[in-house]
């Protein structure tokens, strides 16, 4: 239950402090843009079982790939794709936590 909580609270939590910090002047419009972040999670779609609580989303599903993970820091160098590669790579973030705490389960 806790890391059901911890992870979801990163899904949303993160997005909505780094928008309101981060974005004070466009803050709705960032903070909708870094929980669009979630999207990429649509290649869960693609697994058999759609979703297993027990397997890490990381190097597993196709959006969660290291190629992909690369990808996702790359566009937060130019300044135009910057929130874009910052939303996705908060998703990542929330789910290398979640697989961290997964393998400390007992």
């Amino acid at each position: 239950m806790i890391r059901e909580i911890f992870h979801y609270g990163l899904h949303f939590l993160v997005p909505i402090i780094v928008g309101v910090l981060f974005y004070p002047r466009h803050r709705l419009k960032a903070v909708l843009i870094l929980l669009s972040g979630i999207v990429i999670d649509l290649d869960h779609l693609l697994a058999d079982p759609i979703f297993d609580p027990n397997r890490c989303s990381i190097g597993f599903h196709p959006l969660h790939t290291y190629w992909a993970i690369a990808f996702y820091t790359l566009l937060v160098i130019p300044r135009p794709t910057r929130i874009f590669g910052l939303a996705l790579l908060i998703h990542i973030l929330a789910d290398t936590v979640d697989c961290w705490l997964l393998s400390m389960e007992l």
